[in-house]
């Protein structure tokens, strides 16, 4: 990151990760205590609902319904948006909440990073923010400062939860891979989005589908439907039911069931939610980036790519790789490593990468990802080798008094491997260590 240093030093906790915030970046350069944002809003009672909306998702368990205390969002300024960002109790809810520069009036929106805690006191403050009430936004390394005519309430930065941060990462490649399935225009979506059950509901499940009223849920897959497991994980949506201006759902391209968002469009705002495959499954444990981390030369490539973001509401790729001087893949990994570091995301409006600011971990790879280090491993001690037949491997694991032999098949499909991880239907949560290995081997000898 050349010369910018960090406001404070992370530490890593038994619940949690204590942020070191990013500088802002000021026309006179690095400012270590920055406010990214000090202003009004246009919107006020909008701003708040959508702050309160991330605060009740960020407190929910959707599987077996249980609140929790915890309200922590994460806030980036990006030059020209607000961007808050919160995962569900249960981590199978991921939520991005863009308050745009058009609905902030008084202040210029600068770029750097912060996470605060939403308490009882500011969600109090929130609810009660009417319509034409002057709302004061102060956000910043020092935390988040909200005040009105009546009240004022600050909130200092907390630690973020430590599975956050490869849920950031699953979160981006997963959405990476969503396209546009059909979109609801005013009186669509808030038919919808009043037919919603309540978050305490049974995961109602189906395929979400587009008719001339809204949508409905249906038990065949129709024209551009798009399956939603758990209905009852969009139920945040309703608090801003009266703002909602349209809304859009998007789906896996080759439309089959897979994780989804639905994204309401709002007065100079935007709120997606990201669901994943089924309610009981949290983005933090998707293994969506394993076959891009497993080349041990990752690291260095993101090291080199890290250096050239700037808090990029939307990042140009070309020019990463052009700066860089790495090749497309060798840029593409990298990415795959800053966003499994949470400190790349995926806007699924824009079709583009964004960077968040979060502390620099190389040794996250392998410790949130352990069969990229069993990979790694297995490759090192040459525990791989060509079979009989073209495409096929054999991959011994286990101990020397206890071996075991997998046969690996490497093929358009990626791969496919006889151990109980492949055989178990695990394959939508990425390759095995034994398929990885193969693959690191492959690209060192080609």
């Amino acid at each position: 990151m050349g010369d910018r240093g960090f406001a404070s030093a992370s530490a890593a906790t038994a619940n949690g990760l204590a942020l070191a915030l990013a500088p802002g970046l000021a026309p006179d350069g690095p400012d270590p205590r920055p406010s990214f944002f000090h202003g009004f809003a246009t919107e006020p009672q909008l701003v708040a609902r959508g702050l309160l909306t991330l605060a009740d998702l960020t407190a929910t368990r959707y599987f077996k319904y249980t609140p929790t205390t915890q309200r922590d969002p994460v806030l980036t300024a990006h030059g020209d948006r607000l961007r808050a960002e919160v995962f569900s109790a249960c981590n199978s809810v991921y939520a991005q909440l863009d308050l745009l520069a058009s609905g902030l009036d008084g202040g210029e929106v600068s770029r750097g990073t912060t996470n605060v805690d939403l308490g009882l006191a500011t969600r109090q403050a929130l609810a009660a923010v009417g319509r034409a009430e002057l709302f004061h936004l102060d956000v910043g390394a020092e935390g988040l400062e909200l005040s009105t005519p009546r009240t004022t309430a600050v909130e200092r930065p907390v630690e973020m939860p430590a599975r956050w941060i490869p849920a950031f990462g699953n979160v981006a490649e997963l959405h990476h891979r969503l396209r546009p399935a059909f979109e609801l225009d005013r009186a669509g979506a808030r038919a919808l989005l009043g037919s919603l059950p309540a978050t305490t509901a049974s995961g109602a499940s189906g395929w979400l589908t587009p008719t001339p009223s809204g949508a409905r849920l249906a038990p065949r897959r129709t024209g551009s439907a798009v399956h939603v497991q758990g209905l009852h994980r969009l139920a945040a949506l309703k608090r801003l039911l009266p703002h909602v201006q349209g809304l859009a759902v998007y789906g896996p391209a080759d439309g089959e069931p897979g994780p989804t968002a639905v994204e309401v469009s709002l007065p100079h705002a935007r709120l997606l939610l990201g669901l994943t495959v089924e309610s009981w499954r949290g983005f933090s444990g998707e293994g969506s980036l394993v076959s891009a981390l497993a080349p041990a030369d990752v690291a260095e490539h993101a090291a080199l790519l890290s250096a050239l973001l700037a808090f990029e509401p939307v990042i140009d790729v070309d020019r990463l790789q052009r700066e860089s001087g790495l090749s497309r893949a060798q840029t593409e990994s990298g990415i795959a490593v800053l966003a499994a570091s949470g400190r790349v995301g995926w806007d699924v409006r824009s079709g583009a990468y964004f960077h968040r600011e979060l502390p620099d971990d190389p040794e996250r790879v392998t410790r949130d990802h352990p069969r990229v280090r069993t990979a790694r491993r297995l490759a090192a001690e040459r525990r791989v080798a060509p079979a009989d037949a073209a495409g096929e491997w054999l991959v011994e694991s286990g101990s020397e008094a206890e071996p075991m032999r997998y046969l690996v098949r490497i093929g358009d499909d990626g791969g496919r491997c006889s151990c109980t991880w492949q055989l178990g239907g695990s394959r939508d949560r990425g390759p095995c260590a034994h398929v990885l290995a193969v693959r690191i081997l492959m690209e060192e000898t080609a």
